[in-house]
C-alpha cells in the first residue's frame, strides 16, 4: 500500500511554531514597552498632576517668545525645570519673578544675573492648575529623531531598469530585421543569378546635389533664405544681450521668500523698506532679520509642508550663518561684536542710463511688489522674474491706469489731462510716462 504523509501530525506542529514565535514576540514586546510605560510614569510624576498636551498649548502661547524646551534663548531652556526647583517657588516666580526678586530671595536673585538680568513677564492670571500643565510638558522627555537628511529633500527617481529592458528588446529586433534584409538580398541575388538576370548598376546618374548645385535659381533662393535667417537669429540673440530673466544666483546666506513671505505673510515692504521713500529698495540690514531671529535660533516648521523644500538642518544652519555674520551667541543671548560682512549677490540690475524710482511706483503709484518681481511669495530663491526691458516698461505705462482717487499728487494734473483727452481714466503713457526724458538721464 503507498503511503502518505500525516497531514494532521504536520499542520499541528506548524500551528504550534506559529504561537511560539507569537509567544515570544508578545513577551519581547512587553519587556520593551516596560521600561518606557515606567519612564513615562515617572515623567509624569515629577510633572504633578498636569495635562502635557494644555501645557504646550500655554508655553507655546505665552512662553516660546523667550524659551525653549532645550536650548537658551533670551531665558534659560525649560526642559526639567520642575526637578530644579520647589514647586511653591515655581508658583511665585512664574506669577511675578520681580517681586521674589525683590525681597531678597537667594534663588531668585541668581537666576535673574544668570539671564543678563532680563525681567521675566508676570503672570498673574495663571492658576496654578494652569502652571502645573506647562510645567507637566516641560518635563515629557526629549524625543530624539534619528535618521535626518540635512541636505535638500529630493524625491525617490524611479528605477530605469525596465527602460533598459525595453531598449534592449528594441536593439535585439532591429538587428534580427538587419540580418533577414542581408540574407533575403542574398537569396535575391543568387535566384537573379541563376536567372541569367543582370543587377548591375545601369548608366552615370547624376546625384542630387549636383543638379542642384547647377541649378542657378535654386541657389539663389536659398542664398536669400539663409541671409534673412541668419539675420533674424543674429538680431534676436543681441537683443538678449543685458537681459537677464531668469537670473536666479545663490546667495551666501538663503533665503527663502517662500517660507517668509508665503507661509508667515511678512510683508515686503517690512524688509525692503527704503522702497516707500527712496528710489531703490535697498538690502535690508542684517539688523532687521534679527528682530525675529533674536529668539528664533533653529528653524521650527514641517518638511511635508508644501512652503518647505529643504530639511530642518539646513535651514537652522543657514540661521546660523546669520548669527555669524552679525556677531551674535545664542547661548549668552548677547552680541560678541565679532561681525563678518555678507557679500551679496545683487539679482535686479538696471543700466546706469536708466532712472527708475521705487517711491513714486510703490508709495505714489500703488503698484504692487508683484507686478515686476513676480510671485515672490512662491520662490524659494529669489530671481528676475520679468525682463525689465525698455519694450516691457513702455507696454506697462501704456496698459496701466493711474490711480488718482484720493491722490493730490495728481489732481491738477489729471483734471486737465482728461479734458484734453475727453477720458476719465488716465494711463502714465497719457501723462508722459513714455517721454525719452522721463526714465533716461
Amino acid at each position: 500500500m503507498k503511503k502518505v504523509g500525516n497531514h494532521t501530525s504536520f499542520s499541528r506542529i506548524l500551528f504550534f511554531c506559529l504561537a511560539l514565535s507569537l509567544s515570544f514576540s508578545l513577551a519581547s514586546f512587553a519587556q520593551d514597552a516596560a521600561p518606557a510605560a515606567d519612564a513615562g510614569q515617572e515623567a509624569t510624576a515629577s510633572a504633578g498632576a498636569g495635562d502635557p498636551k494644555k501645557g504646550k498649548e500655554l508655553f507655546n502661547s505665552l512662553c516660546a517668545a523667550c524659551h525653549k524646551l532645550d536650548a537658551k534663548m533670551t531665558g534659560p531652556a525649560l526642559r526639567g525645570v520642575a526637578d530644579k526647583h520647589d514647586r511653591e517657588w515655581l508658583y511665585k516666580w512664574i506669577h511675578n519673578s520681580s517681586e521674589l526678586i525683590k525681597s531678597g530671595d537667594a534663588t531668585a536673585v541668581k537666576l535673574f544675573a544668570e539671564n543678563n538680568n532680563q525681567v521675566m513677564t508676570p503672570f498673574p492670571q495663571l492658576s496654578t492648575g494652569d502652571i502645573d500643565d506647562i510645567l507637566a510638558y516641560t518635563s515629557e522627555p526629549k524625543i530624539e529623531v534619528k535618521g535626518s537628511n540635512p541636505g535638500p529633500v529630493v524625491a525617490a527617481q524611479e528605477s530605469g531598469a525596465s527602460n533598459n529592458l525595453i531598449l534592449g528588446a528594441l536593439v535585439l529586433v532591429l538587428l534580427v530585421l538587419i540580418v533577414m534584409l542581408v540574407l533575403v538580398n542574398s537569396t535575391l541575388r543568387k535566384v537573379a543569378a541563376a536567372n541569367g538576370v543582370d543587377v548591375s548598376k545601369k548608366g552615370n546618374t547624376i546625384s542630387f546635389w549636383q543638379a542642384y548645385a547647377r541649378n542657378q535659381f535654386l541657389v539663389l533662393v536659398t542664398t536669400i533664405l539663409l541671409l534673412l535667417s541668419g539675420a533674424y537669429f543674429l538680431y534676436g540673440y543681441l537683443m538678449q544681450i543685458g537681459v537677464d530673466q531668469g537670473y536666479e544666483p545663490i546667495q551666501p546666506i538663503h533665503f527663502s521668500h517662500k517660507i517668509h513671505a508665503g507661509e508667515n505673510g511678512i510683508d515686503c515692504k517690512y524688509c525692503h523698506s527704503s522702497a516707500r521713500v527712496s528710489k531703490t529698495s535697498g538690502i535690508p540690514s542684517l539688523n532687521v532679520c534679527m528682530n525675529c531671529h533674536k529668539n528664533i535660533s533653529e528653524f521650527t516648521g514641517s518638511k511635508d509642508s508644501t512652503y518647505v523644500e529643504y530639511s530642518k538642518e539646513f535651514y537652522t544652519a543657514e540661521i546660523q550663518k546669520l548669527y555669524d555674520a552679525v556677531g551674535w551667541d545664542k547661548s549668552a543671548q548677547q552680541y560678541t561684536g565679532k561681525t563678518k560682512p555678507v557679500k551679496w549677490v545683487r539679482i535686479h540690475n538696471l543700466p546706469d542710463f536708466v532712472y527708475f524710482n521705487h517711491s513714486q511706483h510703490v508709495s505714489v503709484a500703488g503698484v504692487e511688489c508683484q507686478t515686476c518681481h513676480g510671485p515672490v511669495e512662491t520662490f524659494e530663491i529669489m530671481k528676475q522674474n520679468a525682463p525689465l526691458t525698455m519694450g516691457w516698461c513702455i507696454n506697462c505705462h501704456r496698459e496701466t491706469n493711474v490711480k488718482v482717487e484720493g491722490n493730490d499728487y495728481y489732481k491738477k494734473i489729471h483734471d486737465e489731462l482728461a479734458k484734453k483727452y475727453g477720458v476719465q481714466k488716465l494711463t502714465a503713457a497719457n501723462m508722459g510716462g513714455t517721454e525719452c526724458g522721463k526714465c533716461h538721464y
